[in-house]
């Protein structure tokens, strides 16, 4: 009975041996591929961060004004004005609310939910 208890260990000492072999590369691979991820996220913010300062590098006031001056028979471009903008007459109100006699439920026209049911003949 003895060598087949050994046997038997010896088997699974082997395969637990196999089996942490074979995690261990796969978490090196795991831990590879997680510091290529991070190395890629950290390229990416750098271009953003390069991105944004190119573009306020380009929307600055001072150049677009130069652009705007430089381009203004092409695009034909006028300073903003306060002329330029409507009037408050001009706006449209809002529709009218609904009257109460329509008996559309509301602040004015409150509906009761309490009381007694009534009788099937007197139902709408």
């Amino acid at each position: 009975m003895r060598p087949v208890i050994f046997v038997l260990s010896f088997i699974a000492v082997m395969g637990l041996g196999f089996w942490a072999y074979r995690e261990h590369y796969q978490t090196r691979d795991a831990l590879r591929e997680l510091t290529g991820l991070q190395n890629e996220i950290a390229d990416l913010r750098e271009a953003l961060a390069l991105q944004r300062a190119e573009w306020a590098y380009l929307n600055r006031p001072d150049r677009l004004r130069e652009l705007s001056a430089l381009n203004f028979d092409r695009l034909g471009l006028l300073p903003l004005e306060a002329a330029q903008f409507g009037e408050i007459a001009t706006v449209s109100s809002p529709p009218p609310d609904l009257p109460a006699d329509l008996g559309a439920p509301g602040i004015d026209n409150p509906v009761s939910v309490s009381g007694e049911i009534a009788p099937e003949s007197e139902a709408p």
